[in-house]
């Protein structure tokens, strides 16, 4: 609205000066550019990202799968992850060997965490792919629409900044000539220009 104000303002303006208007017709742009351009392409991106996060979605889900686990024995070694900071000694008490046989029909045995404490011979859950190796759970459909949802805010943030710094660039320079000049009109008007005996 300021953009558009300052074209209407300095339309017959006798002060104005064409850096004036240009500057006034360059934020118009770059107002209609953040609206309409920063927003679509925000909104393409988003869409794009929704349909191949929700086609990574559809392949987890039909590449890993739910596989039951039989514990062997409790492990009360050091938890699985290192990191202090991420893990704690109630995750210690977790570790197990655990039996568990693969969609494929192979056997396996590994050290695991277990979702909760666990005795020997109980069982729970894990994820797996075809070959039974041990996989994160697959995404579902709400983490990929907040994914999608965040690319899309964040390409329309980007695309805002980047039209916004143009628009800056543009008013630096146009500040540059301004100055460049007035610093042409002082030299002008001379050294003495304005004093009393100057003979004007």
């Amino acid at each position: 609205m300021r953009a558009m104000r300052g074209v209407w303002r300095w339309r017959r303006n006798p002060l104005r000066r064409r850096t004036d208007r240009i500057e006034a017709w360059v934020a118009l742009v770059a107002a209609l550019l953040i609206a309409l351009g920063a927003t679509s392409a925000g909104w393409l991106t988003g869409r794009a990202a929704q349909g191949a996060l929700l086609e990574t979605v559809q392949i987890q889900h039909q590449q890993r799968h739910l596989t039951w686990v039989t514990v062997e024995r409790l492990l009360s070694r050091a938890p699985l992850d290192p990191d202090p900071e991420t893990s704690s000694q109630r995750d210690a008490h977790r570790r197990v060997l655990a039996r568990w046989i693969a969609r494929d029909g192979s056997a396996h045995i590994g050290q695991l965490a277990a979702p909760r404490p666990v005795e020997t011979g109980e069982r729970f859950r894990i994820w797996t792919d075809g070959r039974g190796r041990v996989v994160p759970r697959p995404m579902d459909t709400s983490t990929a629409a907040t994914h999608a949802v965040l690319a899309g805010l964040g390409t329309t943030a980007g695309v805002g900044m980047m039209i916004e710094g143009a628009r800056r660039m543009v008013v630096w320079q146009l500040m540059v000539r301004r100055f460049r000049r007035w610093d042409q009109e002082w030299k002008r008007a001379g050294q003495d220009w304005g004093r009393a005996d100057a003979g004007s």
